[in-house]
């Protein structure tokens, strides 16, 4: 089942999970002594994040070691890169506006 991509970064802890395993692949114990919560609840947020395709897995011997999935990461950057260009937009009217004020002012 594919999650929303969007409700799986909502959470605070999932995206310092995302943190953690972009910079390496961990097992979910691995994981789990990063935070004040149980194994068991960080378990389920990798699911959540696994259902959305953010992270993948990989099962070496008795463990399952979880990846960053860049891919998927980058069509969240692709759909903000709208508001992005809109933002800068914004911001350098905002500029020429303040630029006209300061030299009327002098």
């Amino acid at each position: 089942m594919k999650g929303d991509i969007f409700q799986a970064i909502a959470d605070p802890t999932r995206r310092a999970i995302l943190v953690l395993i972009a910079a390496q692949s961990m097992t979910p114990n691995a994981l789990a002594q990063h935070f004040d919560t149980t194994r068991q609840a960080v378990s389920k947020h990798i699911k959540v994040l696994a259902d959305c395709e953010l992270l993948t897995q990989a099962k070496t011997g008795r463990e399952i070691h979880y990846y960053f999935n860049g891919v998927k990461m980058k069509e969240l950057d692709h759909w903000l890169a709208q508001f992005k260009k809109h933002w800068e937009d914004r911001f350098n009217q905002l500029d020429q506006v303040l630029i006209n004020l300061n030299s009327n002012n002098q």
